[in-house]
């Protein structure tokens, strides 16, 4: 089965999508299928990567990020005639949703993946004085009535991000959670030489690994910062990250124990930074999965999340906590953690390992090829989706 995979908002830096792509596409080949992948790019061109056919669009860039986005989707479109799939996947619901239309004349089954919760974030792009004003919540029932009749399969990765397909009833949404490199994250990569640059013995460490964009709020994490330093708690934060909020962010946290260490492309140094830590700070509002914070989790990290995001599904007792989004309650949930003894500490160690061990790759593959109609991974089975969203149908 040849499976074609396209997806905008891909870049060197970029963390959550490209770490999904590469995933997806390893299992499918590894389950013996071809696969290729169309993303945007400087110039049109063709690469092979880890066995991936990989084709690039000429595409501009998206002013304020780091990211280029196809604005000609009928481009995109030419290329797929050109490769005849037998699958496709679409990783974007805005310039790449008219691909659904592409696939239903060529009669060629599709799935496009929900990467974000659009009510949320149309909320988020509201002006202050015009919340609760507009209809935001109008606005996104129709997008989405539409992106789900476009395609044969709309799939989330979480019941809050299924939440606004369910309220419309859409009847072909799939439940399929995505996984954490359980291997490349782990609690023994903790390193007290990459702890001691960052941090004194007697300082505490937070991080945050996001992208600095505005919706990410990793200004919350700066905030909370600022008030533990108020109460006399001894902190060190770290963010790891980049992006077009970055310069906002370092003039906020001037006089602050803060740093900022751009993006970290060595996953490796990622891995012992998070394990390193003494807590994860996950202040975005609209994170539809989180995988950062699930890394950290991984990582035998406790994460602080914000409670009106997906990651609020992440987190049980004994791995971490959910706090209301303002720096001051993050400030108390870090504090809390932070309290523990060192049995405790040990403990929790353990518990994030085990919960993130419940999120594997090998499940997420399963459950996108039964989506597919392709043959299930033998190593996992589809994951269990929650009440009232269907699960993927196993192919015959």
């Amino acid at each position: 089965m040849k499976i074609v995979q396209t997806a905008n908002f891909v870049a060197p830096a970029s963390g959550g999508i490209r770490t999904t792509l590469r995933h997806l596409a390893a299992g499918y080949a590894a389950a013996g299928h071809e696969v290729v992948q169309i993303v945007p790019g400087e110039q049109d061109g063709v690469e092979e990567l880890g066995g991936t056919r990989v084709l690039r669009v000429r595409a501009p860039r998206l002013p304020g990020t780091g990211y280029r986005v196809i604005s000609q989707p009928w481009r995109v479109a030419a290329l797929l005639d050109a490769e005849q799939p037998d699958r496709l996947e679409v990783h974007d619901r805005a310039t790449l949703a008219p691909l659904g239309r592409w696939a239903r004349r060529r009669r060629v089954p599709s799935l496009v993946v929900s990467h974000e919760r659009l009510d949320r974030l149309l909320g988020t792009w509201t002006p202050v004085r015009l919340r609760g004003m507009l209809p935001v919540t109008a606005a996104a029932d129709r997008a989405n009535t539409a992106l789900a009749a476009s395609f044969d399969t709309v799939v989330t990765t979480t019941a809050w991000a299924a939440a606004e397909f369910v309220r419309l009833g859409t009847p072909n949404l799939c439940h399929i959670p995505l996984g954490v490199e359980l291997g490349g994250f782990h609690p023994d990569r903790r390193d007290r030489t990459l702890r001691r640059a960052f941090a004194r013995d007697r300082e505490a460490l937070l991080v945050v690994a996001s992208r600095l964009s505005p919706e990410k709020r990793v200004d919350l994490a700066v905030d909370a910062v600022a008030e533990l330093v108020r109460r006399r708690v001894p902190v060190r934060l770290v963010i790891a990250g980049d992006g077009a909020a970055r310069g906002r962010l370092e003039r906020r946290a001037a006089g602050l124990p803060v740093t900022f260490l751009g993006f970290v492309a060595d996953r490796e140094r990622l891995a012992g930074l998070l394990a390193s830590a003494d807590v994860a700070l996950a202040p975005g509002p609209v994170e539809t999965f989180g995988l950062s914070a699930l890394e950290a989790l991984a990582s035998g990290t406790p994460v602080v999340v914000h409670h009106a995001s997906a990651l609020a599904e992440l987190v049980v007792p004994g791995v971490g906590l959910i706090a209301a989004g303002s720096g001051f309650t993050f400030a108390d949930a870090a504090a809390e953690l932070l309290a523990a003894s060192p049995a405790q500490v040990a403990a929790r160690r353990g518990a994030t390992r085990a919960r993130a061990e419940g999120f594997t790759w090998a499940a997420t593959v399963a459950g996108f090829l039964a989506c597919h109609g392709g043959e299930p991974a033998a190593t996992a089975a589809p994951p269990e989706p929650p009440a009232g969203i269907p699960a993927p149908p196993l192919a015959a």
